[in-house]
């Protein structure tokens, strides 16, 4: 099982490190970090930075592709060198795959036209802009599109991916051997659940953090 992430200026940590850490964990699983070139590649809050094992160029197929979010993905969607290679890898994969913003990219590779999708909330009118029908959901699943909402869905998406691939008692496996058992402090967790003034205050973050690492 042939597990691809792509890496990119900007990414979000968790968006990568979360399914890696539970599809790494499948029966025969092999994950690659793949970026444009060889060189360690620095997330959005500029404070961890991760090494790809190959590039791009030297990738020709893979079983699973997931790619992930953050600021940096408003640039590739313009990159078409990256686009292509995503369209080209979608050709040949069993499941096609994004964590928050990633979508945005398999948006723009032409991948989600006519399908539900999700993202981060804050960029549903982005997506919906590359022809793909926005849904709340947590996980979405379109034959072998997967898509995940903002950020910590990516390990929800790559459990369901997991109990796909390799059965649900491998899935549930993988869940407790990361002892994932969300209870979290607050409930602001969506947009359904959060006050107005939380909702406001993270649009006005996120565009912040957009600003000062991608301008």
């Amino acid at each position: 099982m042939d597990i691809v992430i792509p890496l990119f200026p900007n990414f979000t940590a968790l968006d990568a490190v979360g399914p890696y850490e539970v599809l790494s964990r499948l029966p025969g699983a092999v994950v690659t970090f793949a970026a444009a070139t060889a060189e360690p590649v620095t997330t959005d809050t500029g404070a961890l930075t991760l090494v790809p094992t190959a590039r791009f160029d030297v990738i020709e197929r893979c079983d699973i592709l997931v790619v992930p979010g953050g600021p940096g993905t408003r640039m590739l969607m313009t990159d078409r060198s990256l686009i292509d290679w995503v369209r080209h890898i979608d050709a040949h994969t069993q499941w096609t795959t994004s964590v928050c913003t990633g979508s945005l990219v398999l948006g723009a590779a032409g991948l989600l036209t006519g399908l539900r999708a999700t993202t981060h909330w804050a960029a549903r009118d982005l997506l919906e802009s590359l022809g793909a029908e926005y849904t709340e959901e947590r996980v979405v699943i379109e034959g072998k599109i997967v898509t995940s909402a903002g950020v910590s869905s990516g390990i929800d998406m790559a459990l369901t991916l997991a109990g796909l691939v390799a059965g649900t008692a491998t899935a549930e496996a993988i869940q407790l051997s990361i002892e994932y058992d969300p209870q979290p402090p607050c409930e602001s967790g969506s947009v359904s659940k959060a006050e107005p003034s939380t909702v406001e205050l993270v649009r006005s973050l996120v565009a912040q953090r957009t600003a000062d690492r991608v301008g």
